[in-house]
């Protein structure tokens, strides 16, 4: 068994009586990271109060369309084919949720995606709160050199066998989760809970309605989604690389390219510019013939910025090929 190397090495006897009861540690793998996107691939680790494992679960969905990048979680779409419709296994999945917190890293994007499936089968999921893994790392000041689950795992020695398959990364994130829950404890560490709200209303080709959620985790961008593309400005760290020029397709992201994005994203805005200025991007509110790239899931919309990236040729990539290139950005230039 792993040993738990976190500031507390053993379970505290007292426990903070306002903690959980129970947790259901979720990985969704998916066709991609738009509101349309499916849920091809789900696993739960259920832990009790404290963080031990109680069983485990996990099983393909059929997403009725194309499985998108398959090169990244392997699922094929004669592998899915024969698979079960989420509405085929939509009750299974709420007796694993059921009066526990979801965990998950990066949990506003798994919440967002199963919520989106419930309301597509014309049910709610029973979860009431989430508890976000990159949030908590926060909250405890690990010393993480980036927010990769990678990253949190090799921080407590666990090992991955298979990256984005849904059961080996949930049961990393519940092998990660378990010392950090105890680390907070001993601390007496508030959990940054989350609210969940269900959908109210699914149109296939429409943007869903969602319920507004309560606060935000530090006023850093980690409440809910928001159906709207106004937010209030932020103020961002330097870019401390210079401006390479322009992305060329089919080539890497280099660090100080300045990246602009446009219209509403699925994973939330706030935390995919910070993912970007980790990996020593250049984030901009604006769009000049300076900018590198512009990310936008509707390049067929009038906004300003799409109008002018056309008039300077500026490249336009939508958000999941953006997240596949922030995986491995470029090192700057020596000086």
């Amino acid at each position: 068994m792993l040993e738990d190397r976190a500031t507390a090495a053993s379970s505290p006897t007292a426990w903070p009586t306002a903690y959980p009861q129970g947790y259901a540690v979720v990985d969704v793998e998916t066709t991609g990271l738009a509101r349309d996107d499916r849920i091809i691939s789900a696993a739960v680790y259920r832990l009790d109060a404290r963080g031990e494992v109680e069983d485990h679960w996990y099983t393909l969905v059929n997403p009725e369309r194309d499985p998108g990048p398959v090169w990244i979680h392997g699922l094929t779409s004669d592998v899915l084919e024969s698979a079960p419709l989420f509405t085929d296994i939509a009750e299974e999945f709420s007796a694993r949720l059921d009066g526990r917190v979801l965990v998950a890293h990066n949990a506003v994007f798994d919440w967002q995606m199963i919520a989106r499936e419930y309301a597509r089968a014309e049910r709610q999921a029973p979860v009431r709160q989430r508890l976000c893994t990159i949030a908590l790392s926060k909250e405890l000041g690990l010393p993480l050199p980036n927010h990769k689950l990678e990253s949190l795992a090799a921080h407590f020695g666990v090992v991955q066998q298979r990256a984005h398959h849904a059961l080996d990364d949930a049961r990393v994130l519940a092998e990660a989760f378990r010392p950090s829950l105890r680390a907070a404890a001993a601390d007496s560490v508030r959990l940054p809970l989350q609210e969940c709200r269900p959908l109210t209303e699914w149109r296939d080709g429409a943007a869903p309605r969602i319920g507004q959620q309560a606060g935000g985790y530090g006023g850093g961008g980690y409440g809910g989604y928001r159906p709207t593309s106004w937010r209030p400005s932020r103020k961002r760290p330097a870019c401390p690389y210079p401006n390479p020029g322009r992305y060329e397709e089919g080539k890497r992201l280099k660090q100080g390219m300045r990246v602009a994005f446009s219209g509403d994203t699925s994973i939330e805005r706030d935390l995919l510019e910070d993912r970007a200025i980790e990996a020593g991007l250049h984030v901009s509110t604006s769009l000049s013939r300076l900018t590198s790239l512009l990310v936008t899931n509707d390049p067929d919309a009038g906004t300003s910025k799409v109008v002018k990236a056309r008039q300077y040729g500026t490249p336009v990539i939508d958000e999941a090929a953006f997240g596949q290139l922030l995986r491995d950005v470029e090192p700057a230039s020596e000086r």
